[in-house]
């Protein structure tokens, strides 16, 4: 897919992470987002990993420069209309990003594949406010963008062959390992399987059978598990999580995906801890 121009919707920490990936491997990015403030938060946090992975010595100062220069940043959804791709990112939320896909199936021509970013919303439900259905999949990556291997690719109901076989290449050519997930079932393949763990692991924590630095530590050194199911709530959000246990609990209608109470009240009370100790690991103190 030479000469493809990505467009990126959204420019919070994943549509940031996308565009900085896109660019490292070649593509020109134009990214989107609704205010300056935002979309130039984007950049800078963009030009603050790339000068991270300059000082660590795994890329060049000219490297560098060379990412950053095929980064076009804009307000305006107009301003899309000539790319090659547009994968949104933009806040998890089905009215937001339903928005978002009418405004740009009036925008996009018809051949311009319409990718989504969702951890777990329908395809088909953005897809079906659209005139063109079949150009819209899912296309869910992981945070961090840049570093994580995975890529699921979804079929709405009516996404065409051509639409999945074009995104599919393209998360090859961004150096990812994508998965096709056959079905557009709620969650897909990656949160279905993790949202029930996580779920387990803090009624564990609520009954007392062991701390959260110890249930961590089981998963981590007994499962080989990069990351503890607590460490990894912190570090993703915990509000985030329990946004997709509740889409999926009103999905399904089943008690594994039903969110436990402590983590409503651990929302609640505000501490919503990132790789700083404070979240789950103070959940008892």
């Amino acid at each position: 897919m030479t000469q493809t121009v990505i467009g990126v919707v959204g420019a919070g920490t994943m549509g940031s992470g996308i565009a900085q990936l896109a660019a490292q491997k070649g593509f020109y990015v134009t990214l989107f987002d609704i205010n300056e403030s935002l979309v130039r938060n984007g950049y800078n946090r963009i030009e603050s990993a790339l000068t991270k992975l300059m000082d660590k010595g795994k890329i060049t100062e000219s490297e560098r420069d060379a990412t950053l220069s095929r980064i076009q940043t804009t307000c305006s959804l107009v301003d899309l209309s000539s790319v090659s791709v547009v994968i949104e990112a933009v806040v998890e939320d089905l009215k937001v990003k339903q928005d978002i896909f009418r405004q740009l199936d009036e925008i996009l021509s018809p051949e311009i594949v319409l990718a989504t970013n969702t951890s777990s919303l329908s395809i088909t439900s953005l897809a079906e406010v659209t005139k063109h259905p079949e150009r819209i999949a899912g296309m869910h990556f992981f945070n961090p963008a840049p570093v994580m291997k995975l890529i699921e690719v979804i079929r709405g109901y009516k996404s065409s062959d051509e639409t999945i076989a074009t995104l599919m290449q393209l998360a090859r050519d961004l150096g990812k390992d994508p998965i096709e997930v056959k079905k557009d079932s709620p969650g897909f393949i990656v949160n279905r399987l993790m949202i029930p763990h996580l779920i387990e692991a803090i009624r564990l924590l609520e009954e007392g059978v062991a701390s959260a630095e110890d249930i961590d530590k089981a998963i981590t050194l007994g499962l080989n598990y990069p990351m503890g199911p607590f460490a990894l709530q912190d570090f993703a959000g915990v509000d985030i999580g329990l946004h997709v246990m509740d889409y999926l609990y009103e999905e399904f209608k089943d008690d594994r995906f039903a969110a436990p109470i402590s983590l409503r009240r651990l929302i609640r009370a505000g501490r919503l801890g990132k790789k700083t100790g404070a979240g789950w690991y103070d959940y008892n103190k």
